[in-house]
């Protein structure tokens, strides 16, 4: 057995310092977006995010490029370790990005079914946490162009489906961990992550529609022990019935094609030999 064989898959996005740094000032600007409404005080005429989604979109593009400009950098400068994106790993991007996207039109939004969550789930945990951020965001872009589902939201969907895919990436045992206890630690993360999506894309609209009934109704102003039982009401009787199905089909395919989807993906990680030296032999 060679060095390859015996050596843990290469990730075509490892996460290097300008990497990490990039994802981190998204994720803070991605929560100050969710979470400003909760600052607002009672005087704060709330008009939804059809204001602020296109400022949003106008810095998530670009900060998603400069992940992955980072990424051809650090591996053009890094000097024996691991190499960054590279023509191979966009093609792995695009391929897995308009699998996800094709994906997503299948459950047509009944029940909350969206069968692209097992996929990105996967993906993200077999090909690491920067390229599963990215991927997330691109993916549910370009889903989002295939259905017509073009709108405020889109940012904020970008963003939550990056968060899942990057949790997905920094799952313990990448590895080591096979078999029958890995697939029940994505189907566990994945149903947990599908639920968490709704609620985070809940509070994303949660300001500005759930006045609609004064039991649910976010009050500016008031303080988050005060608000919070509200969202998880407005949580439990709007979006509920959703998220649970998706999270249910999520944990079934992550349980019954889960071992072929990932066998699949490594098997293209090493074909595609990402960062894999040289070996001479005669």
């Amino acid at each position: 057995m060679n060095d390859r064989t015996r050596a843990p898959l290469a990730r075509p996005v490892p996460l290097g310092r300008r990497s990490i740094a990039l994802l981190v000032l998204i994720s803070a600007i991605g929560v100050a977006a969710f979470g400003w409404p909760l600052l607002a005080d009672r005087s704060s005429a709330l008009v939804g995010h059809s204001a602020d989604a296109p400022w949003l979109f106008a810095l998530l593009m670009p900060l998603l490029l400069a992940v992955v400009i980072a990424q051809i950098s650090e591996g053009s400068s890094a000097g024996g370790g691991e190499r960054g994106l590279d023509v191979k790993s966009v093609a792995l991007l695009g391929v897995l990005a308009a699998a996800g996207a094709a994906l997503r039109p299948l459950g047509a939004g009944t029940a909350g079914l969206e069968p692209m969550f097992f996929l990105m789930v996967l993906a993200g945990r077999v090909l690491g946490p920067g390229f599963g951020f990215v991927l997330g965001s691109v993916s549910m872009f370009a889903s989002a162009l295939l259905t017509g589902g073009v709108g405020p939201w889109l940012p904020f969907q970008m963003l939550s489906m990056g968060w899942v895919c990057l949790g997905a990436g920094l799952l313990p045992g990448p590895a080591t961990l096979r078999g029958r206890r890995e697939l029940a630690l994505l189907a566990t993360y994945g149903s947990l992550a599908a639920v968490a999506y709704g609620n985070v894309m809940n509070l994303q609209g949660w300001p500005y529609i759930g006045g609609q009934s004064s039991s649910v109704s976010f009050v500016p102003g008031d303080p988050l022990s005060a608000n919070l039982p509200r969202f998880v009401t407005y949580c439990l009787t709007t979006s509920l019935g959703w998220d649970l199905p998706r999270a249910a089909l999520t944990a079934v395919l992550c349980l019954t094609v889960g071992g072929p989807v990932l066998r699949a993906l490594r098997r293209a990680g090493r074909r595609a030999a990402f960062a894999a030296p040289a070996d001479f032999r005669p």
